[in-house]
Formats: C-alpha cells, structure tokens, sequence
C-alpha cells in the first residue's frame, strides 16, 4: 500500500506548472546568435525581444533570454535536450572557428555532450530518452550549486512557499534538493563544498496557479524584489520559511495564469 501511495504521488504537478526561460546577460549578440542559433540549433523567437540589444530563443516549449550586458554565469549546468547529438557536435564545430576566442569547449561523454558556452556558463546537452518523459527539445532542468546543509531548506521552501513537490536526498552525486516544475522540469539545488561563484543576477521565470499564496508570503516578510506588475512579481532570497535563513539567491520572476505569455506557441526548427 505504502508503495502504491508513494506512485500517485509521483504525478502530482504542484503549484509551479511551468519554468518558461532563463535569463542570462550577454556582451555580443553576434556571438550569442554564433552558438545558440548556428551552433546550438536553436530558434530566435520573431516576436519577442525584435532589436539588437536583446534576443528570446525559443527551446520546444522553454526559452533563453539574452540581454546584452556583461555576462552573467550560472553557478551550476543547465539541461538541454537535442534530438541528436552528432548533429550537434556538427553545428558546434562549423561555429567553433569564429569564436576560437572565447570560453567555447564541448566534449562528448557516454550520454551527453558538455558545453562551456562563450562567456562559461555550463549546459549538458542529451538526446530525447525515457528520463526526459515525451520532451524532444527543451529545458528539462537547471542545476544550481548552494553550500552545505542547504538542500534540506531548499526543499522545505518550496513545499510550503509554492506547495510544489519537493525532496532533498542524495542521488549519488551529492545532497540536492529536488523540486518539480510542472510535467517535466525540475530545478536541482546541489550541495557544493568548495568556493561558490558570486551570484551575479541571472533569473529565472515560472508559472503558478495560486499567485496570492506565494505573493503574500514574500510581501509580508519583505522579500519581494518587484511589486506585481503586468501578472507578475519577482523575489531574490530563498529562505528557511521557518527562520527566515537565508539559504541562496535567485530571482524569480513569478507569473500567473493570466500573463499574455503563458504556453504562448514557440517557433521550432528541427535542431
């Protein structure tokens, strides 16, 4: 009985129902359309973002934002799923000589390639498999390093913050708290031991279904980084909800039902 219980509980969605994109500054929109568009395989979105000091990639049903500024790096790696791998391999190197300059690098591993990216950021980059559900093009998940002992916060916050399924464990690589967004995304929070890289503003954004919840649990504490505007708020600390500890920094950009944006339908090529 305990086992069937614990089974349904595996589809249950949570309040957080979609990580629609990560915002990451970059310095040089040429070099950005260089590795996401050509050599990434990715998709400039024709209706956000049209100038040349900002582009929205479209990822299947997820996206990239990329303002121009200095580059933001994320502390940790982020998911990508590709429907090949050799295609993508191909790609990278027809790129590779105009950006010989920059931090660029990919190696291939038995399941993945890994990908530093111009400016350093981390992406892991697998084919469509059963671990990633139906997704054939998207963002499964972003892994973020925080310090030690604050898997266990993380997932609590996220509990009772965003009433989504939350879970704090180690999966062999590390304590990580594990926390589900929507049908096929997750975010990890894995514990690391040594120097964490200084957070330096990158965000992301998700949809949720109760918005007043989340929104006076931050008002109230004095957390919110963004008052509501345009369906939206925003806010930085993740936090013990009990003692208020700050455990790590990232902003959200949290969005309700009703954003003009929510599952708006993304252009894809075939990667």
């Amino acid at each position: 009985m305990a086992a069937a219980t614990e089974e349904v509980t595996q589809l249950d969605v949570g309040n957080i129902l979609l990580m629609e994109h990560l915002n990451v500054t970059v310095p040089n929109q040429l070099e950005a359309t260089l590795f996401y568009i050509v050599g990434l395989g990715l998709t400039r979105d024709p209706f956000g973002a049209v100038s040349i000091d900002n582009m929205h990639v479209n990822v299947g049903s997820h996206q990239f934002h990329l303002p121009t500024r200095e580059a933001q790096v994320v502390a940790g790696h982020i998911g990508l799923v590709i429907p090949s791998l050799d295609a993508l391999e191909r790609r990278l190197t027809t790129v590779q000589p105009r950006l010989a300059h920059t931090k660029l690098h990919w190696e291939r591993t038995a399941d993945h390639v890994q990908i530093t990216c111009p400016w350093g950021n981390q992406i892991r980059a697998y084919e469509p498999s059963p671990r990633f559900g139906e997704m054939r093009l998207g963002i499964p998940y972003i892994e973020f390093l925080v310090k030690p002992g604050a898997a266990d916060g993380i997932a609590r916050f996220y509990e009772q913050v965003f009433a989504t399924p939350a879970r704090a464990s180690d999966d062999g690589e590390g304590p990580a708290a594990h926390v589900r967004m929507g049908t096929e995304q997750r975010i990890v929070f894995r514990e690391h031991a040594g120097e964490l890289r200084a957070y330096d503003g990158y965000h992301i954004a998700v949809y949720v279904a109760n918005f007043s919840s989340p929104y006076r649990f931050f008002r109230e504490r004095g957390l919110l980084t963004e008052e509501i505007r345009n369906h939206q708020f925003r806010f930085q600390a993740i936090v013990d909800p009990a003692s208020g500890l700050l455990l790590h920094e990232l902003e959200h950009e949290v969005r309700d039902m009703h954003h003009p944006q929510y599952r708006r339908v993304l252009i894809n090529r075939e990667a």
